[in-house]
């Protein structure tokens, strides 16, 4: 009997990195925005008072944390199990429920094809990174493989009796 392939995790490359620029672009624009904010306009007296600039610093603080919530996709798989985190939620999933790994022609993300026509989108498996993706599709292709293998009945048993 073979060695169990090792456990593999797998996160997106490319959304990360747009994710920790805009955020990084969007927390800086709010701070630039609540210091030009604070001194007086056309000669008239500062209208934005030091709450108004905190208030703008927060909104910016906000919206750059919304913008890396797009970092928290996450697939990892052992030879047993999957484990499925994405943007909202997750699910931990027995490799014995997987149907298949599907990776269709235009889609964005991968799933797992579970019994009674349910998926779980794995939006850590995404198009855009290209090799990265087709890497992460085949390594879970093949601990799904090999599960079915190992638990499979032997030549000669029927299964359920």
């Amino acid at each position: 009997m073979s060695e169990p392939l090792p456990p593999v995790r797998f996160r997106p490359r490319r959304i990360r990195v747009v994710a920790w620029v805009a955020a990084a672009v969007t927390l800086l624009a709010s701070a630039g925005l609540a210091a030009a904010l604070s001194g007086p306009i056309d000669g008239t007296p500062a209208v934005f008072g030091l709450a108004d600039r905190v208030g703008m610093v927060g909104l910016g603080v906000i919206g750059a944390a919304g913008l890396l919530t797009l970092t928290r996709p996450l697939v990892e798989a052992d030879a047993e199990r999957v484990r499925v985190r994405n943007i909202v939620g997750g699910c931990e999933v027995s490799w014995g429920l997987v149907r298949a790994v599907r990776f269709d022609r235009g889609a964005s993300w991968a799933t797992l094809e579970l019994p009674d026509d349910e998926v779980v989108g794995v939006l850590a498996v995404q198009a855009v990174d290209r090799q990265h993706a087709v890497a992460a599709v085949r390594a879970l292709r093949a601990r799904h493989a090999a599960y079915r293998q190992r638990t499979a009945p032997e030549d000669g048993q029927q299964a359920g009796s």
